[in-house]
């Protein structure tokens, strides 16, 4: 297998990537939050008017805020249903009631913060009539949430065209199509515009990832868009099996099986990774595991 290397660089934000991903979104959200609040001041004070400071940056505050805190399920809903050019007609209806519930959830947040804000000031909050100006809210909020979407699918999209993209190898058009599905010897991997083959038995093993299959080769996941069903009934049974409802493991790599109080064991595999073992694949994988 002839691999691209990834630049250190990119390995070492891999492993601060949570973090990293974490202060870019928080400041996507407050820095125009705080743009926003000096546009306000200034306008009061072009107008001649006496406006606290803390109020537009309770407005501005509040609702980035709970911005913030909307953001976990919505990229949550992207990974488990994302938009790809063969399902976004399917899913887009589903992307349009999220992005309704999303609006009506950070306008309620929000007023819900200022009248806590203002109390604390002691002062009262008084929304107006903000359920009648609701579409207005809502084309507001609409943009925030399609950009959200926008730049979480192409993020991920550059990180599996960095990683490495999975997809069973075509079989060859001088040969007829076998009567039943056979089980694949190679992966064909795309990466940075080049191709490499992976051999099915260097795969360590699989795990589920929304739609997404990740393939653990050498150390390095790469992504296989389909199910863990699927994969599952192409992969040699004698090689592979199915641990937990998420994990596939190579039985040769296997080095141990430690049960829980649980019912349930982990599976420690010669590289040092440890593997969560249902209690309904425990016994099955120690009896495949015996010597015969």
């Amino acid at each position: 297998m002839n691999d691209v290397p990834v630049p250190e660089t990119w390995r070492r934000y891999w492993r601060w990537r949570g973090p990293i991903e974490f202060l870019v979104w928080a400041l996507a959200f407050f820095i125009p939050a705080a743009t926003n609040t000096a546009v306000e001041l200034m306008n009061a004070q072009r107008m001649g008017a006496t406006l606290a400071a803390w109020k537009p940056a309770m407005w501005e505050g509040s609702s980035a805020l709970v911005a913030l805190a909307l953001l976990p399920p919505l990229l949550a809903m992207c990974a488990r249903w994302p938009l790809h050019a063969d399902t976004w007609r399917r899913r887009l209806p589903l992307y349009l009631l999220a992005s309704v519930a999303w609006s009506v959830l950070h306008v309620l947040g929000m007023v819900a913060l200022r009248k806590a804000g203002y109390a604390l000031a002691g002062d009262h909050y008084d929304p107006g009539g903000w359920l009648g100006r609701f579409g207005y809210e809502y084309l507001k909020d609409v943009r925030t949430f399609g950009l959200i979407v926008i730049f979480d699918h192409g993020y991920h999209w550059f990180w599996r065209r960095l990683q490495g993209e999975v997809r069973l190898l075509d079989a060859p058009d001088d040969v007829p199509p076998p009567a039943a599905a056979e089980r694949p010897e190679r992966f064909l991997v795309r990466k940075l515009g080049r191709e490499f083959l992976v051999a099915v038995d260097e795969v360590e093993w699989l795990q589920a990832a929304g739609n997404y299959v990740n393939l653990r080769v050498r150390g390095k996941d790469y992504p296989l868009r389909t199910t863990m069903a699927a994969i599952e009934a192409q992969l040699d049974p004698a090689r592979f099996a199915r641990i937990h409802r998420s994990y596939i493991v190579n039985l040769d790599e296997v080095a141990s099986i430690e049960p829980l109080d649980t019912g349930d064991a982990r599976v420690h595999l010669r590289d040092g990774t440890v593997l969560p073992c249902s209690r309904r694949q425990r016994e099955a994988l120690r009896e495949r595991l015996a010597p015969a």
